[in-house]
Order: C-alpha cells, then sequence, then structure tokens
C-alpha cells in the first residue's frame, strides 16, 4: 500500500531541527522532499553538531533520512535560476530564514507564487512574520520561556532545562497542519498560500489548557504560577518523587480512583483526604510521599505499582527508552540497511504517525543530489555543468 503523500514535491530550505523534523515528517509518509543546501557554508549545521559516527553527524542523520540534497548557492543568479525552476514545479516550499530574507534573495513568496500560483509556502520562523520581535534570534529554549512554559515548570524548585526541544518540535508539527491544510484548500482554489508558523506561539500551545482557561475565567482565577496549580505542584497525587537511589518516580494519579488505588497499594488510605489540598495539609502530605518513596530504590516501586492501573512511571533515562517494551512492540524502532555507508543495520526512530511501512533511504551527502534533481526542474545541460560540475 503506498503511503498518502506519495507524488508530493517538497523543497526544504530550512535548517537545524523545527524544519527538518517536518520535512521528515512529509518523507517519512511519502513525499519527495529535496533538502536545498548552501555548498559553500558546509550545508545544514546541523552536518557539524556531535555526536559523530564515521565523521558524520547522527543528529543530521537521524532527521534527514528520505530526502535529497542539492547544493545552491542562493545568492548567486544561477543558484537563484536554480531554485526558481524548483519551486515552478514543487507543491510546498519550506524555509526557516529570518523574516525579509528570502525577499532580499529576490526569492520570496509574492515572486515564487507568480511562477506557480499553486505554491504552498511555509514560513517557519522565531517570533514569526511580524510583530516587533519579528528579527530577533532564538532557539527553543527563548520560545520556552516566553510562552510561559518555564515559569509554569519550576514548581518544584528546579531550574533543570527541559528534556527536549518542546518549541521546535511543536513549530515543526504546526507546520504540517499548515502545510497539508493549505494543500486541502488548494485542491478547491488551485491557489496556495503563505503559511506564517511561529516557533514561540506555537509554545504558547503547550500551555493551552490553562492559558485559554485564564483568558475565560478572568482575573477571578488569579495568575498562572509554578506551585498554583494542581498540575504544577500544588497537589501532592501529580509531582515527581525522587526514590533512594537518586532516581525519581511520576506520580499523576489525578483522579480520584488513581489517587484511592496509590494510596492503598502504598498502606495509608487514609492519606486520600488531603490528596488535592493545596494548602498546609497538602504539603504535609508532600513530605510523607517524599520521605515513603525515598526510603527505596526505583527498581523497587517499579516492583510495587506494576500491574497496577494507577498512573504512576518510572522516569526513563538514557538507553532504557529504547528498550522500552511499548515502544518496541509500537515499532517505534525501525532496523535497515544503509549500502551507501556500507552499514549492515541502522536503527531508525520512526516518526509517530504510522501509516504504512517506512522508507529508510538514507540521508544524502551535501549536494549528492544536486544534477538528478536540477536536470528533473528542465535546466540545459551547461547551468548543470555550471551548478554541479562534480555531481
Amino acid at each position: 500500500m503506498s503511503l498518502p503523500l506519495k507524488g508530493l514535491k517538497v523543497l526544504d530550505l530550512s535548517r537545524l531541527l523545527p524544519g527538518p523534523y517536518a520535512t521528515l515528517l512529509l518523507a517519512d509518509l511519502g513525499a519527495q522532499v529535496d533538502k536545498v543546501e548552501d555548498p559553500g557554508s558546509g550545508g545544514d549545521g546541523v552536518r557539524a553538531l556531535p555526536p559523530f559516527r564515521a565523521g558524520e553527524s547522527a543528529v543530521f542523520y537521524g532527521l534527514n533520512r528520505n530526502k535529497r540534497s542539492v547544493a545552491l548557492d542562493l545568492k548567486s543568479p544561477a543558484g537563484k535560476q536554480a531554485l526558481r525552476a524548483l519551486a515552478r514545479r514543487a507543491d510546498v516550499l519550506v524555509e526557516s530564514f529570518r523574516p525579509g530574507v528570502m525577499e532580499r534573495l529576490g526569492l520570496g513568496y509574492e515572486t515564487l507564487r507568480q511562477d506557480n500560483p499553486g505554491l504552498v509556502y511555509c514560513a517557519l520562523t522565531g517570533y514569526g512574520q511580524d510583530g516587533p520581535d519579528r528579527h530577533k534570534a532564538g532557539h527553543d529554549l527563548n520560545y520556552l520561556a516566553r510562552a510561559g512554559v518555564l515559569g509554569l515548570g519550576l514548581a518544584q524548585g528546579g531550574e533543570a532545562l527541559p528534556g527536549g526541544q518542546q518549541a521546535d518540535v511543536a513549530g515543526a508539527l504546526f507546520a504540517v497542519v499548515g502545510i497539508l491544510a493549505a494543500l486541502h484548500e488548494r485542491r478547491g482554489t488551485g491557489r496556495g498560500r503563505l503559511v506564517d508558523v511561529s516557533l514561540a506561539d506555537s509554545a504558547t500551545s503547550l500551555l493551552h489548557m490553562h492559558l485559554a482557561a485564564r483568558l475565560f475565567a478572568g482575573p477571578a482565577s488569579g495568575p498562572l504560577e509554578a506551585g498554583k496549580g494542581i498540575l504544577h505542584g500544588s497537589a501532592a497525587v501529580y509531582r515527581l518523587y525522587r526514590t533512594a537511589d537518586g532516581r525519581q518516580l511520576a506520580v499523576a494519579a489525578l483522579e480520584p480512583k488513581f489517587a484511592q488505588g496509590l494510596f492503598e497499594v502504598l498502606g495509608h488510605p487514609e492519606w486520600l483526604e488531603d490528596a488535592w489540598n493545596t494548602g498546609e495539609a497538602g504539603r504535609a502530605l508532600q513530605g510523607r510521599l517524599e520521605a515513603l518513596f525515598a526510603s527505596q530504590p526505583l527498581a523497587h516501586w517499579v516492583r510495587v505499582f506494576e500491574g497496577k492501573d494507577l498512573c504512576v512511571e518510572p522516569v526513563r533515562e538514557g538507553d532504557e527508552v529504547m528498550e522500552d517494551p511499548q515502544f518496541q512492540a509500537r515499532g517505534l524502532f525501525v532496523t535497515a540497511p544503509d549500502a551507501q555507508r556500507g552499514l549492515e543495520a541502522v536503527t531508525h526512530l520512526r516518526t509517530p504517525l504510522n501509516l504504512g511501512a517506512l522508507p529508510t533511504c538514507p540521508p544524502p551527502a551535501l549536494g549528492q543530489h544536486t544534477r538528478e534533481v536540477l536536470r528533473e526542474a528542465g535546466l540545459p545541460d551547461e547551468v548543470l555543468a555550471a551548478l554541479a560540475p562534480s555531481r
């Protein structure tokens, strides 16, 4: 059975994580993704990001399977000509330059849509195409800070950084949603559109339940504060607890049936009375739970809660995630050969949408497919020779 996006042509001018993860999702669903990279800078900066295997970035490898690489200098007249030729036959273009960069190159949306009115053009940036901070630099941690996600995550007194790039991935997901929505619209109108995705905006989606409720409730609800909501540290039944060996247990027994079961398993059913108390009694209960969980190592508590449907999970660390039988059963880890690199088996982390067998074409070398892709776009041999003399 073919993948649902088979035949979709995507030009990917993005770098680092958000754009490449968005186009990885599209590629894994069957789209042909052609990654346009600058040969003078060494291509996507992730190519230089450790860790490395045989001199190649493992991060780049994990984000760029099922894509082709085209090396183009977009500042040169020939590079601009080539990009416009590629965009004329593309369905989607994804870029992550700061606002105005593509326009200064003469390759902005208004220009490209004159050649291809049906082009869906996704601009994925830190703060979006408008607003006072549209030109401001930023990274995932900055967007999470601006959106209030970090502020609500410090309820237990720590300053630990998030374990993953939440705003970047949220932005990638919204980019894909916007692209697919625009493609659906194009079926009826024949016209594409500009999809403006801000990573900072996307970070606010992580707090949608809380921010939206605050907007509706108004001043009577009080401001959002770390440690004040039951999901942000005030409830004893929704917290992280450290065990005797320095590991952590995630307790999320919010509903009464789960809280009751939790305290029965722990041998203290009387503690249920203060399960959702946010005052002194609740803090006292937190202290009792902290002492109890700290009395035994994590493995003990895993055995205690094994088979109990009570919303209690160990906090996985390191390679434990890859060994998790649930993730293995869901097929999140796919092993395939990489003949291009002479590797008999490489394990890929698939994206969560499983709509068919995962294609595992290995990531490209910089400019590996330049001639092939430009020839498909109809560029003459003399232009090919100038743009890709060795490919």
